[in-house]
């Protein structure tokens, strides 16, 4: 079985954007392409999950989200490093349609992670998710992972929303860095 970094993306990722979908509105959280690097060369598996109920709100399509992947992917390999999966909810249940819905998928129940630990062999016990948000917390626990809330986009303000056993720190980069510490010891 692989071990896996579970990332949430708007916050942990890149700057926090409100619905952002557009290329030109994007950019990465300093040092997060190093950070995918350093937790790829550790031998993590690096899969993002993300909530996008701009696609329930009509806000934006599903295909928004592909392009908004590949453009990140294609940042992301000018740095040498590279994202295994992406996965996303679109659902909401107020959204539009056949978005909405309750779903299993939407943060913080654990849907997206057990459909990663199913589809790529992934052992979610010595996995971590990493986010910005309690729901990023709460989905990591559901899932079984060890979970680590960062203190960019929401997270200052999410902190004192967590469970007193979470553990936190400033942003990705200062994860990666003691993630791949304590491969290397």
């Amino acid at each position: 079985m692989k071990r896996a970094v579970f990332i949430d993306r708007d916050g942990t990722l890149n700057e926090e954007k409100e619905y952002l979908y557009r290329t030109e509105d994007f950019a990465f959280i300093p040092g997060a392409p190093q950070a995918i690097r350093l937790l790829n060369e550790a031998g993590y598996l690096v899969i993002v999950v993300s909530n996008q109920s701009g696609v329930a709100r009509g806000y934006y399509t599903e295909e928004d989200v592909h392009l908004l992947h590949r453009y990140i992917s294609s940042q992301l390999e000018l740095a040498g490093a590279r994202v295994d999966a992406w996965f996303y909810c679109p659902h909401h249940p107020s959204g539009r349609g056949s978005y909405a819905l309750p779903c299993h998928c939407r943060k913080p129940l654990p849907g997206m992670l057990l459909e990663a630990a199913r589809r790529f062999d992934i052992d979610l016990e010595s996995s971590i998710m990493i986010g910005d948000k309690l729901v990023d917390v709460e989905a990591g626990n559901a899932a079984g992972c060890r979970s680590i809330l960062v203190r960019t986009g929401y997270g200052s303000n999410e902190e004192h929303r967590c469970p007193d056993n979470t553990e936190v720190f400033d942003n990705l980069p200062a994860v990666a860095e003691s993630l791949a510490e304590k491969v290397v010891m």
